[in-house]
């Protein structure tokens, strides 16, 4: 039942301006891999609670992205994601593809380079999620080029970052970064002894600082997020060799975690406040840790060391409230933990199988299984519950790792050729 609220015409004249700045000042903002603030955890309210057996209200499916787990990144009215193979191109090249999110209608197409054809098929394609900012959008393909386009789709400057800093991975598997751009810098990871962490400049690609840890494996798949701790801003990220933290005015390196080498380090880490949560898979584990400093000085503390319980192979970890989603290393069996302790308070199967991606918004966390089943979980800590799930359309020939996208009042999924847009408005 809807409760009508009659106003005074003055009134109404003022709740009208209001809604009307607010309508067509926000425009949908998920610029970058896992969100504008990198936490996979959407901002959005007013979502439906439930979904039809046959899923929630399919507005447009769009072809033409090709191969790929990477994610999508969504600024205005246009999308942007990354793959090869294209079902409307003859040669199976890697492009960048930009869509209309209204429509699903594809503006244009950039060719990136070859395809990252790798290994088996399902470690194949390109990973890496463009970041955009302003007229500007950025990505870096598995081969490690550092493209930057205007986002009109034609390019601006490309650096190499194997070449130009003597980058390297610390796996097998192709870059899959997506680029940090704090005010005029872009920050970026080419991994390694020589340039482990660069700060360039975003309109020209120009080096404006250079981070080394000693020994450092290599890149992993995580991108930079931003902590502040005691008025110095720190950019936090993992490589093959474990955490670490860069302080942003000049690349001086404050603080190292190294871990054992494993398969591979791919989450993204989580910062609250001074405190820095990462996770590594293959069973390695999840551990927290407190910084702490002043005067541009800044050391960390265990609060607790990698737990096993905690691993997390690539589909993330998020952080609602007091506790952590997400699954357990690549089991598909979501667990739910508190943060500061990494204690688990439940770990359950649902109606997917093999690894899950998790992204969390309103009260709930969206699981998207690699077999391609989406199912919505109530982000509640007392116990595991599955309130909707359905099977994505032309899911299953490859694994469906790209991870979910929730703005606007939309649910974004990637699945190789195509992007499908669901409204999940009430």
């Amino acid at each position: 039942m809807k409760t009508r609220i009659f106003l005074s015409y003055p009134a109404a004249a003022v709740l009208c301006l209001l809604v009307s700045a607010q309508t067509f000042g926000q425009q949908p903002n998920w610029p970058t891999f896992r969100g504008p603030e990198r936490t996979g955890v959407s901002t959005e309210t007013g979502l439906l609670t439930d979904w039809p057996s046959q899923g929630p209200k399919l507005v447009w499916e769009a072809e033409g992205c090709g191969r790929g787990y990477a994610s999508i990144a969504v600024d205005g009215e246009r999308l942007y994601t990354l793959g090869d193979g294209l079902s409307s191109e003859s040669n199976k090249d890697e492009y960048m593809s930009c869509f209309d999110r209204e429509s699903g209608k594809r503006i244009w197409r950039t060719k990136t380079g070859p395809a990252w054809n790798q290994g088996p098929d399902n470690w194949q394609s390109s990973r890496s999620t463009p970041t955009v900012d302003g007229d500007r959008v950025y990505v870096i393909t598995p081969f490690g080029k550092l493209i930057c386009l205007h986002t009109d789709g034609k390019e601006l400057w490309k650096i190499d970052l194997k070449k130009k800093f003597q980058g390297k991975k610390a796996d097998s598997w192709g870059y899959s970064e997506s680029v940090l751009i704090d005010g005029d810098h872009l920050i970026c990871t080419p991994g390694g002894t020589k340039n482990t962490m660069v700060a360039l400049d975003k309109k020209t690609g120009k080096l404006k600082w250079s981070t080394v840890r000693d020994g450092d494996r290599g890149a992993g798949h995580a991108s930079v997020v931003i902590a502040n701790v005691g008025g110095t801003k720190v950019y936090v990220q993992t490589t093959g060799s474990g955490a670490l933290g860069v302080r942003a005015s000049d690349g001086e390196l404050l603080w190292s975690y190294e871990i054992d080498r494993t398969t591979a380090v791919i989450p993204t880490p989580i910062v609250r406040d001074d405190l820095v949560f990462f996770s590594a898979g293959y069973k390695r584990g999840g551990a927290l840790l407190k910084q702490s400093g002043s005067g541009g000085k800044v050391k960390i503390d265990e609060i607790y060391g990698l737990k096993p319980s905690l691993a997390n192979k690539h589909g993330g970890i998020i952080l609602m409230g007091d506790y952590l989603f997400g699954d357990s290393d690549d089991k598909g069996l979501p667990f739910c933990a508190d943060l500061m302790t990494g204690e688990i308070k439940w770990k359950s199967r649902g109606s997917g199988k093999k690894s899950a991606s998790v992204i969390g918004a309103d009260g709930h966390v969206y699981v998207r299984y690699s077999n391609g089943v989406m199912t919505l979980v109530k982000a509640d800590p007392s116990s595991f519950q599955e309130v909707a799930n359905f099977k994505v359309p032309g899911s299953g020939d490859r694994p469906s790792w790209a991870h979910p996208v929730i703005v606007g009042g939309r649910l974004y999924l990637r699945e190789d050729d195509k992007i499908l847009c669901y409204s999940i408005e009430r």
